[in-house]
């Protein structure tokens, strides 16, 4: 059971790396990082710290799927995790 909290808290934390990541990139015109890698990540653990990172660096916010898909991705696996440890 702690190994599956250690990779939530690890997945959560390297969607909301990859948000910031990816706005850095568009603001300085790089390669950025692609939309399905962003919901990868967010789809395999990472979808509560892609929602954070969305809206604390103000990316993919105008982005229907992104702006709801994520939270709702982020509630379905917060209920999930909270099962797991009943």
């Amino acid at each position: 059971m702690e190994l599956l909290g250690i990779a939530y808290l690890l997945m959560n934390i390297i969607g909301l790396v990859m948000m910031g990541i990816d706005k850095s990139r568009a603001k300085k015109h790089q390669y950025r990082i692609s939309e399905k890698t962003l919901w990868m990540a967010a789809v395999f653990g990472g979808a509560i710290g892609t929602t954070l990172g969305m809206q604390f660096f103000r990316h993919k916010t105008k982005h229907l799927s992104f702006k709801y898909g994520f939270p709702f991705l982020a509630l379905v696996q917060i209920a999930l995790f909270c099962w797991f440890l009943v």
